[in-house]
C-alpha cells in the first residue's frame, strides 16, 4: 500500500493555514510573540521572567517556521513553489521565519533581534476583510485621492519657500534653508503645529494662517473622498449579497433582472443563529421577512408548522390586522429578507402579480389558522 505523502493531520493543517483567515494557534503566537517582545524591552520584567520570556519567543518562532515549511511543502507537492514564495503571504510567512534567525546570525544582539518579532504581525493582515475593501477603495478613488495630493505637495512647497523668504533674516537659525521650512510647513499643513518652529512677522503669519486652512481643506477631501468610496463599496457590497440571496427565492424567480434589482434594493439581510425569536404575538408588525436559507418554525393554536427556504411570513400584519398572530422562531442557522412596511406598499404597487400571490398566500393562512 502506497504511504501518503502528507499526513491527515498535516493536510488538514495545511487547509486551515491556506484559507484567508489564520487560525486560532496563529493568533494566539502572534499575540504571545508580540506580548513577550514588549517584556523583553521592560528590564526589571524579563529580569524576572527572562527564562519564560525566552522560551515563549522560541516557542512562538518555532511555529512560523514550522508553518513556513509546511506550506513550502504543499506548494512543491502542487508544483507552485514560485508562486507562493514570491505571493504577499509568502514573503510575509518567509520574513516571520527567517528575519531573527538571520539576524542572530550575523551577530546581532538577542534584545535587538527579537524586535523583528514585529513581522509576525503582518500574518494578520490577509484575515483582515476590511483591508481588502479599502484595497478596492484606494484603487478606485486613486484619481481624486492623487489630485489632492498634488494640492497638498503644492501648497506644501510654496509655502515652504513663501515663510524662508520672509523669516531667513529674521530667523536664520530656524528658517535658514528651505528644508528647515519645510519641516515647519508640513507640521503646521497637517495641523500638528508643534511649536518649535513660528513664523514672527507679520506676512510670515499671515502664511502660517492661510497653510493652516489649507490643511483644514485639503484633509477634508481626503476624508471624504474615502468615506464616500467605503460608502459606495459597502453599498456594492450589501447589494451583490442581497441580490444573491433574492435570488434563491423562489418566490422571486418569475422576475425580470430589473425588477429583481428593484426589489434588492428594498430588502436588506438578516443572518440569525438557531432557537432565535424573529416574532412575537401581539406585537405590532411593520415589515415581513423571505426565508433565502435556513428554516423557522410558526408557533399557532395547536399546532407548529415550519417554514423552509423560499417560504415567507409576517405579511398578514402587513395586510390587515397589524397585530403579528404567532411566535415564529429559527430552527437553525438562517438568513432572512426583511421588506419594510413602506417599501412593502411601494413593491406591490409596482408588481401587482407580486401582491396578488402575497394576498392569495395570506387568505389561505387565514384559513388554516381558523
Amino acid at each position: 500500500m502506497t504511504k501518503p505523502l502528507v499526513s491527515p493531520a498535516l493536510t488538514q493543517f495545511v487547509a486551515a493555514t491556506n484559507g484567508r483567515n489564520m487560525t486560532q494557534a496563529a493568533y494566539v503566537a502572534v499575540m504571545t510573540g508580540l506580548a513577550m517582545m514588549i517584556l523583553l524591552t521592560v528590564d526589571p520584567a524579563y529580569n524576572a521572567l527572562h527564562h519564560w520570556v525566552d522560551a515563549l519567543l522560541w516557542a512562538c518562532l518555532a511555529f512560523f517556521v514550522f508553518e513556513w515549511v509546511v506550506r513550502l511543502r504543499q506548494a512543491r507537492l502542487t508544483d507552485r513553489v514560485w508562486d507562493y514564495v514570491l505571493s504577499v503571504r509568502g514573503l510575509v510567512d518567509a520574513a516571520g521565519a527567517l528575519a531573527v534567525p538571520l539576524a542572530l546570525a550575523f551577530g546581532v544582539t538577542p534584545k535587538t533581534a527579537w524586535l523583528l518579532g514585529i513581522l509576525w504581525l503582518l500574518k494578520v493582515l490577509p484575515g483582515i476583510r476590511g483591508l481588502r475593501q479599502l484595497r478596492r477603495v484606494l484603487v478606485q478613488e486613486s484619481g481624486p485621492l492623487l489630485s489632492v495630493l498634488v494640492i497638498f505637495l503644492l501648497v506644501l512647497f510654496l509655502a515652504s519657500v513663501a515663510v524662508y523668504f520672509l523669516e531667513r533674516d529674521v530667523q536664520p537659525a530656524t528658517f535658514g534653508n528651505i528644508p528647515a521650512a519645510l519641516w515647519w510647513a508640513v507640521a503646521t499643513l497637517t495641523t500638528t503645529g508643534y511649536g518649535d518652529v513660528v513664523p514672527i512677522t507679520p506676512l510670515g503669519r499671515l502664511v502660517a494662517a492661510f497653510v493652516m486652512i489649507c490643511g483644514l481643506g485639503v484633509f477634508g477631501l481626503w476624508t471624504g473622498i474615502l468615506a464616500t468610496g467605503f460608502a459606495a463599496e459597502t453599498r456594492r457590497d450589501n447589494f451583490l449579497k442581497t441580490w444573491e440571496s433574492v435570488s434563491k427565492v423562489p418566490f422571486f424567480a418569475a422576475l425580470g433582472p430589473a425588477a429583481i434589482a428593484d426589489v434588492t434594493h428594498m430588502l436588506r439581510t438578516m443572518d440569525l443563529p438557531s432557537r432565535t425569536m424573529i416574532i412575537r404575538k401581539g406585537q405590532a408588525g411593520d415589515c415581513m421577512y423571505f426565508i433565502a436559507e435556513g428554516e423557522v418554525e410558526v408557533d399557532l393554536p395547536g399546532k407548529k408548522v415550519k417554514l423552509g427556504e423560499g417560504a415567507f411570513f409576517g405579511e398578514m400584519a402587513l395586510l390587515g390586522n397589524n397585530l403579528r398572530s404567532a411566535n415564529i422562531a429559527t430552527t437553525r442557522v438562517s438568513k432572512l429578507l426583511v421588506l419594510d412596511l413602506v417599501d412593502f406598499r411601494v413593491l406591490m404597487a409596482r408588481h401587482p402579480d407580486l401582491s396578488q400571490t402575497i394576498d392569495a398566500e395570506a387568505k389561505r393562512r387565514e384559513l388554516e389558522n381558523q
